[in-house]
């Protein structure tokens, strides 16, 4: 039954998630960047000077811009930075990579467009918060009559952003590091769960694995957007430093390996020998994966941004704008780098995403998959996070605040579901929600870009220094 329903999730994806999807994200994005002057390029300096400002939260009980922006890149440093440019690897070859970045460049446009129109029409929650997002932004900029756009992204919303994913491949990462056939046949407390299930060993053990990731996000998730926020704010360069570190140390000891690596990234993303159809579908491959990684143009960071206390919509718009810079720029980069370098690439097909990154970094570095185990759980647990809130918001929007907290208990519970999910399904429900979020989103940023241009005109940036208080 799950293997019919998720053949058929998956052909509807790889549907919608092929030209329709590239020409949404990167035809659309590409618009954006060159319609408002390649703001991701000029503006960057005032991007950069904003987020050294650290301006912290003026009320204290909403989130600043730069914590919006840690939560933003702690959704997205995630697995899609690791098992994802692993599974575009696999699929499209080096070349993917190429468009990955490619999808990075015209991201950064998209996130100030998103970060702009969130600030420009937040609104708020009955206790005062300020809340945003593509429905918000689709409702009170568009109007009325395009609420059923609203509620489209915000039903996508609430199952796009279940983590499915992340706990995914997080579960299979310990059953690799830490498991083996054997081991999983001779436990019997596995025994025991099986004997009761009716599953095999290995299911059980997935099973159990769920669940103790479910109260751990627990934990975090009904803290709610402060306690995600704090939590990001730490983590978040944690994770990235230490997986910066592991790949310099790859790169340092495989250098005379990496010119041949951007060779090969930069041959193969314009790789005619296949033909132009071969070509098509290596950039698809890139930008599919890349939806993933940055969210540019899905619209979650709306959501995160639109929390935000900050009232200055073009400020908002420059701190959104760095996330795509350090997860597809920089983060999958690093994975990219390590995986080719080391990494044994199969030509069976399939989808393998994971295991792929784990082997090479245990190849690489003495204990390697245990430190990349670290960076893993990490990665997926501060994903989980924002993921929560993000779901949780679009719940409220549909349903009202109260009824809200009920979908937060549901994506906890959904955890354990998608723990024993096999990947290939994994992949195919979250390309497909995913998509159904990116086609609002794109619509909305292009028909109201006129409000971004005139937000623009208006200069906000000044020299003056900002307070680092970070009281909350």
């Amino acid at each position: 039954m799950i293997e019919s329903i998720g053949q058929t999730v998956t052909a509807v994806a790889d549907f919608l998630c092929g030209y329709p999807l590239f020409f949404a994200l990167i035809g659309g994005g590409l618009y954006l960047f060159l319609s408002s002057g390649m703001v991701s390029l000029r503006r960057l300096p005032d991007a950069l000077r904003e987020l050294r400002s650290g301006r912290a939260s003026e009320s204290g009980q909403q989130i600043s811009s730069v914590e919006a922006l840690a939560s933003v890149v702690a959704a997205t440093v995630g697995m899609g930075n690791i098992a994802g440019v692993a599974i575009a690897l696999v699929m499209g070859g080096p070349g993917a990579i190429f468009w990955m970045w490619v999808s990075a460049l015209v991201g950064m446009s998209t996130k100030f467009h998103e970060g702009v129109l969130t600030t420009k029409f937040k609104s708020s929650a009955p206790d005062g918060r300020s809340v945003g997002g593509t429905m918000y932004i689709i409702e009170k900029g568009l109007g009325p009559r395009w609420r059923w756009l609203a509620v489209t992204f915000a039903v996508a919303g609430m199952l796009g952003t279940l983590a499915i994913m992340n706990v995914n491949q997080l579960t299979e990462a310990v059953v690799t590091t830490f498991t083996t056939p054997q081991g999983l046949a001779d436990n019997a407390v596995l025994t025991s769960v099986s004997g009761i299930a009716g599953w095999s060993n290995d299911s059980s053990f997935r099973l159990i694995f769920g669940i103790s990731v479910a109260m751990l996000v627990a934990l975090v998730a009904l803290g709610g957007i402060r306690r995600i926020a704090r939590v990001a704010s730490w983590l978040v360069p944690f994770m990235v430093g230490l997986y910066f570190i592991l790949v310099l140390y790859i790169i340092a000891t495989n250098i005379h390996g990496v010119p041949g690596v951007f060779r090969s990234i930069f041959s193969e993303a314009f790789n005619l020998r296949a033909g132009w159809g071969a070509l098509a579908g290596i950039a698809i491959i890139g930008a599919r994966r890349a939806a993933l990684v940055n969210d540019a143009g899905v619209g979650t960071a709306t959501i995160m941004h639109g929390a935000s206390d900050n009232r200055e919509p073009v400020r908002e718009g420059l701190v959104a704008m760095l996330g795509p810079a350090i997860d597809s720029g920089f983060v999958c980069t690093l994975t990219a780098l390590a995986i080719l370098l080391c990494g044994d690439i199969p030509a069976d097909g399939g989808v393998k995403g994971l295991e792929i990154a784990m082997n090479a970094f245990h190849s690489a570095i003495p204990g390697g998959k245990y430190l990349l185990m670290a960076i893993v759980l990490c990665f997926a647990l501060s994903s989980m996070f924002s993921y929560s809130f993000y779901g949780t918001r679009c719940a409220a929007y549909l349903w009202g605040e109260q009824r809200a907290r009920w979908y937060t208990w549901f994506f906890i519970a959904t955890l354990v579901i998608f723990a024993v999910m096999p990947l290939g399904v994994a992949v195919g429900f979250c390309d497909l929600f995913y998509a159904l979020m990116a086609f609002p989103t794109m619509l909305t940023l292009i028909l109201m870009r006129r409000h971004v241009a005139d937000s623009l005109a208006s200069p906000v940036i000044t020299e003056k220094p900002i307070p680092t208080n970070t009281t909350s």
